[in-house]
């Protein structure tokens, strides 16, 4: 009987171990089943792998500072390399407070956005951020812009910032006003310059017409400051600093000349009653003739004007200008934004970052990060793709690109740039109310310097 049941047992195990290799052996159901298709079909695209979280400040640099458009642009980041990035933003007004709380705090964010004159020689020089340099080849050298690329690099060689966008700063004329008093002929409409000799002939026929002074040297502080110093340093050739960007050299004879030939024009006055944006006010109104804190901002929509992208409020028509110059070339001031990264102490963030960073400034995506800070690309080309048409569609910023040939040294980069531009707004004031020129302008140059250490 026993024998029987061990039989009946070793034949039951038999047929269970034939069922499972049977089931095993079975073919795999075939491609159009349902669940088969969901799940495992190669067509499927991927989800970008999950990253990290990065925080992002940012100055009001053109929409870069509107969160609608910010948060396209990193929303598409996000969704193309999982990388998501925290915004905050950040008004000139009190800034720079903020960011060095966060940095006293050790709460500073991964990625700001800004310019030379705080990532380099502020924050880079504190040795708060990295060093960026092993993101620029031979061919990234050759598109980016020299001037944008000098100024983002630091004298020990350290590149603090990655350039995204330039302009150029100008000054701007009210056309109607000029052919009314016949100070047309003394402008170059092609090339948006004119040489000195013309500036001080068309101030002069303005002036005659309209017996007021038609231009204004505005200092009540360094707001639009920009305007002031191109003025300054075109009409004559003079510099600011030294190309080294060492010392300040206000005080060179063609500076002190400029001045003096402003001083002595009845059509041009030195107002310590208003600032760059006051300006800008006063000359779309129509009371000012041409205007010395320009830039493509104004010129597309000049002080929120509702009558249109380059008019008065009297719809008179507004056209940009290079600084006036001896030979007609002028060197203009420029502005320049990208993004630098705070050393944080966390590799992964930093990685993350500079990921974001190829990703606005080096790529296919970078024409739409350009267009979101409405300037113009630091870079003829991105990983392939021609930036030089950017603005084709756009007649107003196509036609201002003329301009860009002439961006000139970005000596915002020199030691003791706060204190250098108190002292040159002050200077203006003392130059307005009668001092000796060449004193005035001595004593100040040397304070900056000074302050420079």
């Amino acid at each position: 009987m026993k024998k029987l049941l061990a039989l009946l047992l070793a034949m039951v195990m038999v047929l269970g171990l034939a069922a499972c290799g049977k089931k095993a052996e079975e073919p795999t159901p075939p491609a159009d089943d349902k669940t088969q298709t969901d799940t495992q079909t190669p067509e499927t695209p991927e989800e970008p792998a999950a990253g990290g979280e990065i925080t992002l400040w940012t100055y009001p640099i053109g929409d870069w500072g509107k969160e609608d458009k910010v948060k396209a642009i990193t929303d598409a980041f996000t969704a193309d390399t999982g990388i998501s990035v925290k915004v905050e933003y950040l008004a000139y007004a009190d800034g720079d407070d903020k960011v060095n709380s966060a940095i006293t705090a050790k709460n500073a964010p991964d990625l700001i956005m800004e310019g030379p004159e705080r990532l380099v020689t502020n924050w880079g020089d504190k040795g708060y951020l990295v060093d960026l340099s092993d993101m620029f080849d031979d061919t990234d050298k050759s598109e980016i812009n020299a001037a944008a690329m000098t100024a983002c690099t630091h004298p020990n060689g350290s590149v603090y910032e990655y350039p995204l966008v330039v302009t150029a700063h100008c000054m701007a004329i009210n056309l109607d006003a000029f052919k009314e008093a016949g100070a047309d002929q003394y402008l170059n409409l092609d090339t948006h310059t004119w040489t000195t000799s013309d500036f001080i002939n068309a101030v002069e026929a303005l002036y005659d017409h309209f017996q007021a002074p038609v231009g204004a040297v505005y200092c009540k502080g360094q707001g639009g400051d920009q305007g002031t110093r191109a003025l300054v340093n075109n009409l004559y050739g003079g510099t600011f600093a030294t190309a080294t960007h060492d010392q300040y050299t206000w005080s060179d004879p063609a500076n002190i000349k400029a001045l003096e030939q402003l001083k002595s024009m009845p059509g041009i006055a030195f107002d310590a009653s208003l600032e760059g944006g006051d300006e800008i006010k006063v000359f779309y109104q129509g009371i000012l003739k041409m205007a010395f804190c320009w830039n493509i901002a104004q010129q597309l929509n000049p002080n929120q004007a509702d009558t249109g992208a380059g008019l008065t409020a009297n719809g008179e028509e507004i056209v940009f200008m290079g600084f006036p110059s001896q030979g007609g070339s002028p060197a203009l001031q420029g502005g320049i934004w990208g993004f630098g990264i705070f050393d944080n102490g966390d590799q992964a963030k930093i990685d993350d970052a500079k990921t974001f960073i190829k990703w606005m400034c080096d790529s296919e995506h970078t024409v739409d990060a350009v267009k979101t800070a409405n300037y113009f690309a630091a870079r003829s080309a991105a990983e392939g793709t021609d930036l030089s048409g950017i603005w084709a569609d756009n007649e107003i910023m196509n036609e201002y690109q003329v301009l860009m040939p002439y961006l000139g040294d970005y000596y915002q980069v020199t030691k003791g740039w706060a204190g250098a531009r108190t002292e040159w707004w002050t200077m203006l004031q003392k130059v307005g109310e009668g001092a000796n020129i060449a004193e005035v302008v001595s004593i100040h140059a040397e304070n900056a310097n000074a302050a420079a250490g």
